[in-house]
């Protein structure tokens, strides 16, 4: 019989069964966590139900991190969330901690080998740990926090092989919406993504979470990379728990297999208003901008900023333009004050943002532009409406993208400030 993918041998391991692509199962769960930007609240729904008990308070998490409560219907959500957590005895993260999907990992929540679901689609980010982790609805989070299980159907993988190195200037995010633009918006609709090749083997782990957090734009249930000496090397002194290493076997069967030469890339951006409307930075006419967004669980890890301050040190963003820096997490924020990258960024102009999903999501309302403006993002979304004006416009890129384009106004190839790009 053939080999399994990361998937099926997850799926297989927390159902109890000998499972393959295509079978339903009842799942047993390490870990389910919410946010404060889901409506109806899942906590609403679990006393509908008739309980009023988490199956397991250690394995339930709360985040503050979409709305910094900006008005006072947030501030009632918050006021909620805290009263559970305090009597449910679960973990809640403040506001100002970060994003869930960022916060997670690196503080030893999800470990290789577990199945977690939270209540947001990017929560397929921790996959980049060789973890099945997908998001799902209020309904079924309520009916997870109840019981500890899911129900689901094993997704068929495609195997996305990324052969080559990466040029100088060119990072995850670029790699990342090359793929979105070759398999499309709906091209991995409930399948998995499994990354691999020596693209991703010789890529650090902020750049895996890019690419794992993406795999929803392109319609997939869970973005996935195997462990490898990269994966151990950052685990040390996180995670506080035994966990083997875990990778797909070699005759594992796949839906479809996807090819990309990541040597021939050049730095990518995607035009508004969908992610897979992705064109090579050469190819796209002279375009103004007015707002960047250096932010988001997809691109705003500590590395990201430091490439950001490489290219911004000792220089200032254009006149008429706005420089959103939002580190993913608190641990990001002291990390890069530590290091001064927090304050090169400050010096070249950025306004600095609270931890979490600001400048990403309108509801946080922040940093919404003005009609008509063109906004230049880390993030991974860029729907018509997505920062709270439907009259504006999103282009998204990587954090070198974003800061050469802060330095000149228009939207920039970053290789023009190759001095400053490792």
């Amino acid at each position: 019989m053939a080999g399994k993918t990361i998937s099926e041998k997850i799926l297989s391991a927390k159902s109890g069964q000998d499972t393959r692509a295509g079978d339903i199962v009842v799942a047993s769960l390490d870990l389910t966590y919410s946010h404060d930007g889901n409506r109806p609240l899942a906590m609403e729904l679990l006393t509908s139900m008739g309980t009023d008990r988490v199956w397991d308070s250690s394995k339930y998490i709360l985040f503050l991190d979409h709305h910094p409560s900006p008005n006072a219907v947030s501030a009632a959500a918050h006021t909620k969330l805290r009263a559970f957590a305090l009597e449910q005895g679960v973990r809640l993260y403040e506001m100002g901690d970060g994003i869930s999907h960022v916060v997670l990992p690196e503080r030893g929540h999800i470990a290789p080998g577990d199945l977690a679901i939270g209540s947001d689609s990017h929560s397929c980010t921790g996959g980049a740990l060789a973890a099945f982790t997908t998001g799902v609805g209020s309904t079924d989070m309520a009916a997870a926090m109840a019981t500890g299980q899911l129900w689901m159907r094993v997704p068929e993988s495609i195997l996305v092989r990324c052969h080559g190195a990466l040029p100088s200037g060119v990072g995850a995010k670029d790699l990342v919406l090359a793929i979105a633009a070759r398999i499309g918006a709906d091209g991995a609709n409930y399948a998995a993504i499994e990354f691999a090749g020596p693209a991703i083997d010789a890529m650090g782990m902020d750049g895996r979470f890019t690419l794992t957090n993406l795999a929803i734009e392109m319609g997939a249930k869970a973005g996935l990379i195997g462990t490898d000496a990269t994966t151990e090397a950052w685990l040390k002194g996180r995670l506080q728990r035994e966990w083997t290493h875990l990778t797909a076997d070699p005759d594992a069967v796949y839906r479809e297999i996807v090819d990309i030469d990541a040597s021939t890339l050049t730095p990518r951006i995607a035009l508004p208003h969908n992610v897979d409307k992705v064109v090579a930075i050469e190819d796209l006419p002279r375009t103004r901008v007015h707002q960047v967004v250096i932010g988001t669980c997809n691109a705003a890890r500590s590395s990201d900023l430091a490439e950001a301050a490489r290219i911004l040190k000792g220089k200032r963003i254009a006149p008429g333009v706005r420089l959103i820096v939002t580190p993913s997490s608190r641990d990001t924020m002291v990390e890069t004050m530590q290091s001064g990258v927090l304050a090169t960024l400050v010096e070249a102009g950025a306004v600095i943002a609270t931890p979490g999903c600001s400048g990403c999501a309108g509801g946080c309302h922040f940093a919404v532009p003005d009609v008509g403006e063109n906004v230049l993002s880390t993030a991974n979304r860029n729907f018509k409406g997505r920062l709270g004006n439907a009259e504006s416009f999103i282009y998204l890129a990587s954090p070198a993208t974003a800061a050469a384009s802060a330095l000149t106004g228009w939207i920039t190839d970053p290789r023009l400030h190759q001095e400053m790009i490792p």
